[in-house]
């Protein structure tokens, strides 16, 4: 029996790990749940579940929570709370599903920990991918992608020699507005940005989806998973979302992984690995769907893609100010204070202003975002 702890138990990715849980309820065991003030939600999982710990983000949260489920349940919250949930239970596999960069920490303190990693929070690597990845070498513990695209090229190079790899194919949805011009961009509401395609995602990956800063997470992400060259790691546009991502070896041949866009099969995956069992998924139909389309990727299009590769290739703090940038960008065009358009502004903004750093320390990570969080509320206000 594996034994769980799932950090934002209450959102997309988190939800339906625990769907897969439920679907096979002998092979696993929730030691811990953390979420964010969803306490409804989290009520629910916890009677289903039975956690023996659960940590919630504010102290009223925690009050309200212990008035509703069983004293054995052992409640906290706040930073702590989340650091506990990821270090300091039984369980075998941490999975990090928190949004955005206050995932690191707690990944971080899961692999001193000794926990493997069910890895679907992109922005700790990206902001601090050197430390993560040699945290997770000298543990000697895995970092399993929860990730579609990256689980995508974790099971084509089964096998596979890495000398043998030319490159890496990320596919993507295009987002939201993928049919629509840099003009027709223009004056977008949120609800429109948030009606994704395919997937069904919460509302800051959705927009960073619509925007490509997603896909840009995602190749420098790729880049420490699978310790791969910027040059090696190319983006192409795939509106179904059938394909996840592919590799292309020396020899021309291309393996690509194919399923219906359902996260429950890449996280059962990282459950499993490296046996496969059924999931509560609807089985792929080609000949349904009869045809698959790719364009190639614009990054005049999509400016914060072009950003995410120089980013990466500049290495050390730029990629933490990028994600940083953006995670204060999209908030506010959330709350309709800024446009749509105005998030690339905002991360191009911040990035020209940040004094890059070469090899930052976690100490030096947590200024610069602290510090390019700032710089782009500053940006925003004046806009």
């Amino acid at each position: 029996m594996k034994k769980l702890a799932i950090l934002g138990s209450t959102g997309s990715i988190g939800t339906q790990a625990l769907d897969v849980v439920a679907h096979d309820p002998e092979r696993y065991q929730v030691e811990a749940l953390a979420a964010g003030n969803n306490v409804e939600r989290l009520e629910e999982q916890i009677r289903r579940f039975r956690p023996k710990l659960v940590s919630v983000h504010s102290k009223e949260a925690a009050d309200k929570l212990r008035l509703r489920v069983d004293s054995s349940v052992k409640v906290l919250y706040g930073a702590e709370g989340l650091m506990e949930t990821a270090a300091s239970t039984d369980a075998d596999l941490v999975i990090t599903s928190v949004v955005g960069s206050m995932g690191l920490e707690p990944t971080l303190a899961a692999i001193r920990a000794g926990k493997d990693i069910g890895l679907a929070n992109k922005e700790t690597l990206v902001s601090a991918g050197h430390l993560v990845t040699e945290a997770a070498r000298k543990q000697g513990i895995q970092l399993m992608p929860i990730d579609s695209e990256h689980s995508a090229i974790f099971q084509c190079l089964n096998g596979e020699p890495r000398q043998a790899v030319r490159k890496l194919i990320i596919t993507a949805s295009g987002g939201s507005f993928r049919d629509r011009t840099r003009e027709q961009l223009r004056g977008v509401t949120v609800e429109e940005a948030l009606k994704h395609p395919n997937w069904s995602m919460g509302a800051k990956i959705t927009i960073d989806s619509a925007t490509m800063v997603n896909k840009g997470l995602e190749v420098i992400e790729a880049h420490w998973l699978f310790d791969m060259e910027y040059d090696q790691i190319e983006v192409l546009l795939h509106p179904e979302s059938i394909i996840h991502s592919m590799v292309e070896f020396q020899d021309n041949s291309v393996i690509a992984q194919l399923g219906n866009p359902d996260m429950r099969v890449p996280i059962q995956y990282a459950l499993t690995y490296p046996e496969r069992f059924p999931t509560p998924t609807t089985p792929l139909n080609l000949a349904q769907i009869g045809k698959l389309h790719f364009r190639e990727m614009d990054e005049e299009r999509y400016p914060c893609l072009r950003f995410a590769y120089e980013c990466g290739r500049a290495g050390g703090s730029l990629s933490t100010a990028f994600n940083a940038a953006n995670e204060v960008a999209v908030a506010r065009f959330l709350r309709g204070e800024i446009s749509f358009l105005g998030i690339e502004d905002v991360i191009a903004s911040t990035l020209e202003k940040h004094k890059r750093v070469a090899n930052p320390s976690l100490e030096e990570i947590l200024a610069v975002d602290a510090e390019a969080r700032k710089m782009a509320n500053d940006v925003a206000e004046r806009m």
